[in-house]
């Protein structure tokens, strides 16, 4: 059976496809003030022909090359959130859709040592529905209605059923369940007039207020939608074909407006990195008034400054060690024993410059544990799992995996222990890795793996090309 759609995917190793469009540091690149992290574009530009150090002397910042429409944090590299999967390759039965996330980020390499710029893509199975729709077949055309009018022409309709055969999987007929035709009752209605609409109201005999005669403005209208017919005859259209009136709120004579002189220019908007000055000039000389034009262009304009001064990085924690042995001092044997022993992993923390702020929290993690590194103990084969991502997931043949691991019984020690009186209880963890041990499955005793080709697989694109 294919695995449904949007299903909870078992997460392999996924295959990268290396895109690595670097800013070499001499190049000049448009400046901008803002990384959007959820859509990966720059905004905010500060301007261009600048060089990529000077842009990142705030790592807030982001950069665009000049011909290229990706966006790179100013930030140290790291990856992207992942993009939504891609509509499913096919619209029936099972078929396949990608995802993607990028490198992004200066000065730097993303984990696995991956370039900024690099995108990396996962391939799952998808399936929007089981089966492929099927067409259906018409009845034949059941009898015509009545006529709709009683005089003159109207129409009548006959109807059949999609039901020779019944279409299966969501299928239709090919065109239409319902048919319609003119019909004549050889009878002649008579025509009453109705109004047309009114046309527009005519130009005001003045424009501006303080004439010597008050401006008026006319419409009018014509008894044509339709005309009242003269045999049998119809009844005519009651009141008048025309409208005056007085024109009403015409405003004094416009004054169009004049710019004044631009003013001084405002300091840099920032104290590191790069940033702008401002200067303004107002629409006073004179100001526009009674509907007069507002002065054309623009009331600021915009200067990038450079204070040459780097911003502060802040440091970020860096990814947790792996635990050290769990181990007991002045003991030497506590593996696969109910003796608590203790372990330890470290942090450290990366990227601080330029007098930013020190990680908080502990760069060291303590805990205490049993020892079950290689102990030799009774397991039990687990249902499968659910099917992992299609790899290689932009090569030829991908395929989708899945497994049963033969999964060892934990002993049921104490899940606290007390290593000193006074202090408490402390939570105690399972470390290491047992040696389970069971029945042989399918020829194998630790691992049972079964794999299924991926269907109708699209092609990796980059989307900013």
């Amino acid at each position: 059976m294919p695995a449904p759609a949007h299903a909870s995917w078992l997460l392999l190793p996924p295959l990268l496809l290396l895109l690595t469009l670097p800013a070499t540091g001499s190049d000049p690149v448009l400046c901008f003030t803002q990384y959007e992290e959820f859509s990966g574009k720059c905004k905010g530009l500060l301007g261009g022909g600048v060089r990529v150090e000077d842009c990142c002397l705030n790592t807030a910042y982001a950069f665009q090359e000049p011909d290229s429409k990706l966006c790179q944090a100013c930030r140290s590299p790291q990856w992207s959130p992942w993009s939504h999967w891609s509509p499913c390759s096919v619209t029936c039965t099972e078929g396949s859709q990608l995802r993607h996330r990028r490198c992004i980020g200066f000065g730097g390499k993303c984990s696995e040592k991956m370039e900024p710029g690099t995108l990396e893509w996962q391939l799952q199975a998808c399936e929007d529905q089981p089966c492929c729709p099927v067409i259906g077949g018409w009845s034949d055309w059941g009898p015509w209605t009545p006529c709709s009018a009683t005089c003159s022409k109207g129409t009548r309709t006959r109807q059949r059923k999609c039901d020779r055969p019944t279409p299966k999987c969501a299928g239709q007929c090919p065109g239409e369940a319902q048919d319609s035709q003119t019909c004549d009752t050889q009878q002649v209605c008579p025509t009453h007039g109705a109004w047309a609409a009114w046309s527009l109201w005519g130009p005001c005999s003045g424009s501006c207020q303080g004439g010597p005669n008050a401006p008026t403005e006319r419409r009018s209208r014509t008894c044509s939608a339709p005309e009242p017919s003269k045999n049998p005859p119809g009844k005519p259209c009651p009141g008048l074909d025309y409208e005056p009136r007085a024109c009403r709120g015409l405003p004094p004579c416009p004054v169009a407006g004049g710019w004044g002189p631009w003013g001084p220019v405002s300091p840099c908007s920032v104290t590191c990195g790069m940033g702008q000055t401002m200067d303004r000039r107002t629409c006073d000389q004179p100001v526009p008034q009674h509907g007069g034009p507002f002065c054309a262009g623009d009331a600021t304009r915009t200067h990038i400054c450079n204070t040459a001064v780097p911003c502060p990085v802040n440091g970020e924690w860096g990814a947790w060690e792996e635990w050290s042995t769990c181990v007991r001092p002045k003991m030497k044997h506590i593996s696969c024993e109910e003796i608590p022993g203790q372990q330890s992993r470290l942090r450290s923390c990366k990227g601080r410059k330029f007098d930013g702020q020190r990680c908080a929290g502990d760069y060291q993690d303590i805990r205490h544990c049993y020892n079950i590194q290689r102990c030799p103990w009774k397991g039990s084969w687990s249902e499968w799992s659910t099917w992992g991502l299609c790899n290689p997931p932009c090569g030829p043949n991908p395929i989708r995996t899945r497994q049963r691991l033969c999964t060892a019984t934990l002993p049921n020690f104490s899940p606290t222990v007390t290593m000193v009186e006074g202090q408490g209880e402390k939570n105690v963890t399972f470390w290491g890795k047992p040696s389970a041990l069971c029945e042989v499955l399918q020829g194998q005793k630790v691992v049972v793996e079964e794999n299924r080709p991926c269907l109708h697989t699209p092609a990796c694109k980059d989307p900013e090309d």
